[in-house]
């Protein structure tokens, strides 16, 4: 028999996938004999089963009873007991932190005659009615379906009546009112009462929290940090504590080290006279934490210990959340804490300092995307003016975008291209939509811990926080800083490192890790922990990590980058510009001899590029590709060549010979698609002496090289093969030059040839086209778009976001290698290539090659190496380091 309830006292940490992150960190902290109010959970597998079904899982009701029944035993009261009522909250709690994404419901079990009996046995009649009117616009809004801006309305109606800043100027009268007010709104809008009896309001809030984890803003949660959609949430039902019984009672967020820096130290958030949610939510500004240590250095004490136990315990940053109930410490939460990539790396290598994690631990808590942001630019703070507004640093970096007051307008804008800030008082989780479309979130209210810190943490997103020189006007689409006014559609440029507001575009400047990259330069300790992190990738991975540089400057940046080679150089980018006439006239030729004339001109061009490639990356393979695209591709536009024609006729000029001849050619080489046309290998073939020509330039760049002392490494790859003999064929033409640029200049000049692997065909009979090739690149573009039947330059913008939405892709095959498909292509190719020629050097140079996730697959599919663009290396690199350590997983390693 399914079991579907545990108590904290039977579970772990072990148990997350059971019984979701939070109720698995609920049963550690009481195994570790922490403060932790009793309770249960009820498990994931109970949220599949309903949301499966739709209706609750057989035994369920009966599970809970018992296990209510023994938390009624153990407090001595019953749930809504009349004169003194036991009061639960039914909090979410999935496999992986998704902060305000799905439902809670707090103070279960108050009714009209319990909140009477809560009133006589705290002493309190305000924190009764207090509690009480929370109770109905949770249950109203996540059970019923009432929309919450109404209550929201009506609470803000009363502040206004009764001239209060907060809702702690309303009185215990005042918020009885409301409570008849909200009972009021829920009957209009839901069409039902709110309900009276306590169990009944324990499984309908149980239900909603189920049915949250398919809610809209759950979804996009999830597919922006690409958590799986079956995963199912827990429900975690707890003993409910109170921080807003009065100034000696508070709630609060911890972090046992800076979520933003990484540094040491006691970070995070206070409210006196409030419960959790008034903490994230960011209606209150916030205290720091260390003013808990003033109003109450007991329970600071306490607190402090406990964060340094669970630190230790967990061996890395611990998110805490506590509620002191009248001097009293009560451990709500605890998991290992989002944070900042510039956090990520440093705490991951105190950590290993202080000998509580391995070097290899360390690794696995960093990532690629991470690393990534750092390398991004941050403002050049010496040259500009004074800022708008200051407020707390919740989530670095430099973002520059106009002003925009509401989610919908920030998605409509950043869909039309317009970078953007969203701007409120605070976020709520409606406005994750808003959140992931805006370059930079900033608020006027809120700490650390609010809502808008941790969500955009979690997306590397840049935020400032209780910016309070900040006057948000919503209804006016504006803000207000000091005697500034700054509209929407205003650009201002958001400084999340040190929490500053500026007017207009503010300049960059390159970030310190960049400089690192570039220089060896070690600034600062952020820049040590990278540095040791990237020592220590190198050191454990197993691939190799090239780049994709068709120039000797870009070589040579990949280089400095820690690029082991180039693993892709498009000899077609060395045609664009002025030698485009020379194409041309190739392509023109009427004769043997001029074409022969065209390509001699192109010839020492050629011969020129390789060679400052070669010496850039002396000693180190480099993969030249031979030319891939269509031929005209290089010729001017169809629609442009005949309106200039037409234009003439117009005119009575005579129109031009070159421009006739030239569409003549573009019109006999017309293609319908040019993708699956004569390029590649094709056009080596059938276009006389365009394969020597390349060829012919490698080898005497090769020869060049040897002879002023290098040591080039030239390889010849083939593009789009089909079928081994067009291989064969390009092969014996490829050693024929060689063997003759070798006689002729007396140095021999041997380059390895392969071939791309770029179509389905290719990697099915991958054993024969092995036979005659030395190395395999996946050119895992085009491999993409023939397999699934993309032109990805027309179907991205035309249907990949309702494929997104829709979830049918997680991910864009063009992001994240197709592990499924475009995967077991590769997996095939590599199995036959190598079962037909051991020893096959294999490798990847499409753009897959710097994508975290993708660079974790071609480590298991037993490539050797991978190829990006230059400003991606450090991450395959780092990737790679960690795709060598058992059961890492990509991302940030968090």
């Amino acid at each position: 028999m399914v079991r579907y309830v545990y108590a904290f006292t039977e579970g772990g940490r072990e148990m997350a996938g059971l019984l979701g992150g939070k109720g698995a960190n609920l049963a550690e902290m009481t195994r570790l004999g922490l403060p932790v109010p009793p309770g249960f959970t009820v498990t994931t597998e109970a949220c599949r089963t309903f949301l499966t079904t739709g209706g609750e899982p057989a035994g369920l009701a009966r599970e809970i009873s018992d296990h209510l029944s023994r938390l009624e035993e153990a407090a001595g009261r019953r749930l809504g007991q009349p004169d003194d009522p036991l009061l639960l909250s039914v909090r979410s709690g999935a496999r992986f932190s998704m902060p305000g994404m799905m439902e809670t419901v707090l103070d279960v079990g108050l009714n009209d005659d319990s909140v009477l009996g809560l009133a006589k046995s705290s002493g309190n009649e305000r924190f009764a009615w207090d509690s009480y009117r929370r109770l109905v616009q949770m249950f109203g809004s996540t059970v019923l379906g009432v929309d919450g801006a109404l209550f929201e309305e009506a609470m803000a109606g009363l502040k206004r009546d009764r001239g209060a800043a907060d809702d702690l100027g309303l009185d215990a009268a005042d918020l009885a009112g409301l409570v008849e007010a909200y009972k009021e709104l829920i009957r209009r809008e839901a069409g039902e009462s709110f309900p009276q009896s306590p169990a009944e309001q324990l499984q309908r809030a149980v239900l909603a929290v189920f049915r949250s984890w398919n809610g809209e803003r759950a979804r996009l949660y999830r597919r922006r940090e690409h958590i799986p959609d079956d995963l199912g949430t827990a429900v975690n039902v707890q003993r409910m504590v109170f921080g807003n019984l009065g100034s000696d009672s508070g709630s609060g967020v911890a972090f046992t080290r800076d979520p933003a820096t990484g540094r040491t130290g006691v970070y995070g958030d206070y409210l006196a006279d409030a419960q959790g949610e008034d903490v994230v939510a960011g209606i209150r500004n916030t205290v720091p934490l260390e003013e808990l240590g003033r109003l109450n250095p007991a329970a600071f004490d306490r607190l402090r210990d406990h964060m340094a136990t669970l630190e230790a315990h967990y061996r890395d940053l611990c998110d805490i959340e506590f509620t002191v109930e009248r001097g009293r410490l009560w451990m709500l939460q605890t998991r290992v804490g989002k944070r900042t990539a510039e956090a990520a790396f440093t705490i991951a290598a105190e950590l290993a300092d202080e000998g509580l994690i391995t070097a290899d631990e360390g690794l696995a808590r960093v990532g690629g995307d991470g690393l990534a942001r750092l390398m991004f630019p941050r403002f050049d703070t010496s040259a500009v003016g004074d800022p708008l507004a200051h407020g707390i640093p919740a989530s670095p970096g430099a973002a520059v975008g106009a002003a925009v007051f509401d989610s919908a307008e920030a998605v409509r804008r950043a869909a039309a291209g317009e970078k953007v800030v969203l701007v409120r008082e605070e976020t709520t989780p409606d406005d994750l939509p808003g959140m992931v479309a805006a370059q930079a979130v900033l608020t006027s209210r809120g700490g650390k811990t609010s809502h808008a810190a941790v969500v955009a943490r979690g997306m590397g997103k840049v935020c400032v926080c209780g910016a309070e020189e900040i006057t948000v006007d919503l209804r006016r689409r504006r803000f207000t800083a000091g005697g500034t006014t700054v509209e929407e559609g205003t650009v201002v440029s958001v400084d999340g490192s040190e929490g500053a507001v500026y007017p207009g575009a503010a300049p960059l400047a390159d970030s310190a890790v960049m400089r690192y990259f570039e220089t060896g330069e070690h600034a600062d300790g952020l820049v040590d922990a990278v540095a040791r992190a990237m020592e220590h990738a190198d050191g454990v991975r197993r691939l190799g990590v090239r780049a994709n540089a068709d120039t000797p400057g870009d070589a040579a940046r990949a280089r400095r980058f820690g690029a082991e080679g180039i693993g892709l150089c498009r000899t077609e980018h060395m045609f664009l510009g002025d030698r485009r006439q020379l194409v041309e006239a190739m392509i023109l030729a009427g004769t043997d001899a001029q074409r022969d004339r065209a390509l001699g001109a192109l010839l020492p061009l050629q011969r020129r590029d390789f060679a400052g490639i070669l010496e850039a990356m002396d000693g180190l393979p480099v993969t030249i590709r031979l030319l891939d695209p269509p031929l005209h591709e290089f010729l001017p536009d169809r629609t442009e060549l005949a309106v200039r024609l037409a234009a003439a006729e117009a005119h009575g000029s005579p129109p031009s010979a070159h421009d006739a001849e030239l569409l003549d050619a573009v019109n006999r080489m017309h293609e319908e698609n040019p993708m699956l046309g004569l390029r590649g290998v094709r056009l080596g073939l059938v276009a006389p002496g365009l394969v020597a020509m390349q060829v012919r330039a490698i080898a005497e760049a090769v020869v060049e090289r040897r002879r002023a002392g290098g040591d080039p490494r030239a390889e010849i790859m083939v593009p789009l093969i089909d079928t081994v003999e067009e291989l064969r064929l390009v092969r014996e033409e490829v050693e024929r030059v060689l063997a003759d640029v070798s006689a002729e200049s007396g140095v021999g000049v041997e380059c390895p040839i392969g071939t791309m692997i770029e179509l389905p065909r290719a990697a099915l009979t991958a054993g024969r086209i092995a036979e005659e090739a030395r190395f395999f690149s996946f050119g895992t573009n085009d491999l993409t778009q023939t397999t699934w039947g993309f032109s990805r330059d027309d179907v991205e913008a035309a249907f990949f976001s309702a494929y997104l939405d829709k979830g049918i892709f997680k991910v864009s095959p063009f992001e994240t290698i197709d592990r499924e498909g475009v995967g077991r292509l590769v997996e095939i190719a590599v199995a036959e290539g190598r079962a037909a020629r051991p020893g096959l050097k294999i490798g990847v140079c499409g753009e897959h090659g710097g994508d975290p996730e993708s660079v974790h697959f071609f480590h298991s599919a037993g490539l050797d190496y991978v190829s990006c663009s230059p400003f991606r290396v450090p991450v395959a690199r780092l990737e790679a380091g960690r795709a060598a350590l058992p059961g890492t997983e990509t991302g940030d390693g968090r």
